[in-house]
């Protein structure tokens, strides 16, 4: 029985299964449902848990290079949820891009997590290192 880490056997294999370069992506409870793409739904209620929370939790074992996030983030945030997304990222290439070319990227990811978190355009692409 695993006793620390990600827990969620869902997770646990999607994660197992990122290899270098590939791209995982983080979705807030609004993205879309894309049927090519495994797809692990942990929303729960509102922002529980978030994108934020998620990604801090397997950052620890995971080897992120890069990552992309909707230029639309910047302007529908305020700077504090802003400066919490840049410190969670710290060490990572960030880029932002217009939703619509962010959208382009998820077909080609290993899988996406849904979380129940509400902030807006908060989905991320992750590729790893």
């Amino acid at each position: 029985m695993l006793k620390t880490g990600i827990l969620n056997p869902q997770i646990n294999s999607l994660l197992s299964r990122v290899r270098h370069t590939n791209t995982l992506v983080i979705a807030d409870r609004g993205f879309p449902f894309w049927p090519a793409i495994e797809t692990v739904d942990i929303s729960v209620v509102d922002d529980l848990p978030t994108v934020l929370q998620l990604l801090n939790a397997i950052r620890p074992n995971c080897q992120i290079g890069k990552a992309w996030m909707a230029h639309e983030f910047l302007k529908a945030n305020n700077p504090k949820t802003r400066a919490a997304f840049t410190e969670a990222l710290q060490g990572i290439e960030l880029t932002h891009e217009p939703h619509v070319e962010f959208k382009k990227r998820v077909p080609h990811a290993i899988g996406l997590i849904r979380t129940g978190d509400t902030t807006q355009y908060a989905n991320l692409v992750l590729e790893s290192a």
